[in-house]
């Protein structure tokens, strides 16, 4: 070996370990890492506001639609731990895409990634809000909706951001604690249903009456945006304990384990419905008016109040999971250094944190000031952020064979998931754009493709101008894992 080779070597090391440095390292146990993926999830959020837009497409199906949508998801998340189990960085899918496809997929899925958490934050924020008020309505306030709003989204954006510029354990126990209790109680309001109807089986359902493959198929689109966020917890690469075990059985558990929430509560939804009015489609809190069908007021009050924390733990989730990917791309040179730094005391990146909280209130605060009602403020954000998402699982699941055929690992099997997790994706991509969507969502995918571009850009940029600049994005997307050194 070349000394000049020994030199490179020994750089991409040092650089593959400093980045996430600054964090607290072995910090984070198994249920705090899973719960920043369910997190960001937001399981509660799906039962009690986004399985009513599925139905309203999918209708008796809806429940087939989440049992599709969480075997897609799974077999994307094996694609995810293909690098999860052997590489660990808060850079999660932007550094997994660089390490099997080289730097420049790696800096679109990177930007692509950050998208889909800051846009996430703030849709979650309208969620919130919209939640918020739908529990205060029930409870009698008749207070000026509009101040409302405003209050309730800028109390809990700095209710987040202190919560993840304090400490990731207390943001991750923090989120753990909303969301086992509310999904205990959804299920307590799914058994009770059960129970007081004197059975499970709905024919009309089971049967699939009414539906089609076209219905399935668009099910299916809007199922899968009930997941994104779940592979949050790979930024915790550089806090967990034994990221290379636990951050894969953190992405697997929070698939199937929500998978299996959305699928019942989707099944018992439909059912409790049938007769309704007004109709699971617009109905505003479905999952109280469910308690309701067997006394359960109190029980379906507690859980509204439940999935706006929800929402509010979603708000956190994205901060962290987005201040992580910020992080690793100020230490490569991709944004301001600033955003590269931790707190002194707390070790969190605190300046990254502190950027994406403003710009996930800010982009809310503009689109109610705007005109648009919650909901459809929800639909526009959520919709840009899922874009992200997509091109990032689709360049990880790409990158997946690559990556362990230059380790020397692939084998056949590895192959055909990663097809199959192509394929899915695309099918859902294409879901997105066909039918055309009416407007604003026919022009959402050139919004995201324009943000995505100036990411891009400058790293293109850098490559010309400035190609010193860069040689921390080359040594950590293609430089040697330090679990191989």
């Amino acid at each position: 070996m070349t000394t000049a080779t020994t030199t490179q070597t020994a750089h991409f090391e040092t650089v593959a370990t400093r980045t996430g440095s600054g964090l607290k390292k072995n910090y984070l146990s198994f249920p705090e890492i899973a719960a920043q993926s369910i997190g960001t999830i937001a399981p509660s959020g799906t039962p009690g506001l986004v399985i009513s837009v599925v139905f309203a497409t999918a209708g008796n199906g809806t429940w087939l639609s989440y049992v599709f949508a969480t075997i897609a998801l799974l077999i994307v998340a094996l694609q995810i731990n293909v690098f999860a189990t052997r590489v660990a960085t808060p850079g999660a899918l932007y550094v997994y895409a660089g390490r099997g496809l080289g730097p420049f997929a790696g800096v679109v899925s990177g930007w692509a990634l950050l998208i889909g958490y800051v846009f996430t934050a703030a849709a979650v924020v309208n969620g919130t809000v919209y939640t918020t008020l739908s529990v205060l309505h029930a409870a009698g306030l008749t207070a000026s909706d509009h101040a409302l709003t405003f209050g309730i989204a800028i109390v809990a954006a700095i209710v987040a951001w202190w919560l993840a510029y304090r400490d990731i354990r207390l943001s991750t126990r923090t989120t753990l604690a909303i969301e086992l209790a509310t999904i205990v109680l959804i299920l307590a309001v799914v058994v009770g249903y059960f129970l007081h109807r004197g059975g499970i089986v709905d024919e009309a359902q089971l049967h699939l009456e009414g539906v089609d493959f076209e219905k399935l198929r668009l099910g299916l689109v809007l199922a899968f945006f009930s997941f994104v966020g779940f592979e949050s917890a790979a930024v915790l690469g550089a806090e967990a304990k034994e990221p290379h075990r636990l951050i894969p059985r953190s992405v697997i558990v929070s698939v199937v384990g929500v998978g299996l929430l959305f699928i019942v509560s989707a099944y018992a939804l439909t059912s409790g419905f049938r007769g309704v009015e007004p109709p699971l489609s617009t109905a505003e809190a479905p999952l109280t008016t469910l308690a309701n069908t067997f006394g359960g007021g109190a029980i379906g009050l507690l859980v509204s109040i439940g999935v706006a924390l929800s929402f509010f733990a979603c708000i956190l989730g994205s901060i962290n999971a987005a201040a992580r990917v910020l992080y690793t791309l100020s230490n490569h040179g991709l944004f301001h250094g600033s955003a590269g730094s931790t707190h002194v005391s707390n070790s969190t990146p605190h300046i990254a944190v502190t950027l994406v909280a403003l710009i996930a209130l800010g982009l809310a605060l503009a689109q109610s000031l705007s005109g648009w009602a919650l909901l459809d403020g929800y639909g526009i954000l959520g919709s840009i952020a899922t874009y992200g998402f997509l091109v990032s699982y689709f360049l990880v699941s790409l990158g997946a064979p690559f990556y362990l055929r230059k380790r020397g690992e692939l084998r056949w099997h590895h192959v055909l998931s990663s097809g199959i997790a192509i394929a899915l994706l695309a099918v859902v991509l294409f879901g997105t754009v066909y039918p055309l969507p009416a407007w604003p969502y026919n022009i959402l995918p050139y919004v995201f493709l324009a943000l995505l571009g100036i990411g891009v850009a400058y790293f293109l940029f850098l490559r010309v101008a400035a190609p010193d600049r860069l040689v921390a994005v080359e040594a950590d997307l293609l430089g040697t894992d330090p679990a191989r050194t």
